[in-house]
């Protein structure tokens, strides 16, 4: 009995860990979304930044740039990355004009 007991138990904790998991995760998406708004305010200026050596021959430096999240600008750091495919250069994120409004995009790789 005292056995059953303790396996109900765990079973309940289980269910209200992946429940709150979850939950939490999914509310994390909607902090994510991409701003909309009608007029985007300025960006502050733009930090200075010294890159380090690369790592490697393949890595190339993708810049610091001010990010939008949520309903502010963020400074995200500049970094070496390999490029997901030869011939790709990486295009920084920004406002885009949609429906009226504009929708940040965040930086992403194209080819060239």
């Amino acid at each position: 009995m005292h056995r059953e007991l303790l396996r109900t138990t765990r079973r309940s904790w289980r269910s209200a860990f992946t429940a709150a998991t979850v939950a939490l995760l999914l509310s994390g998406c909607v902090a994510t979304q991409p701003g909309v708004v009608k007029r985007p305010p300025p960006q502050p200026p733009r930090r200075a930044e010294i890159a380090p050596v690369a790592p490697t021959r393949v890595h190339v430096w993708v810049p610091g740039q001010w990010s939008w999240h949520q309903d502010r600008y963020v400074w995200v750091p500049g970094r070496w990355e390999v490029p997901p495919a030869p011939g790709l250069t990486w295009v920084p994120g920004g406002w885009m004009p949609r429906e009226g409004a504009f929708v940040w995009v965040e930086g992403y790789w194209r080819a060239r």
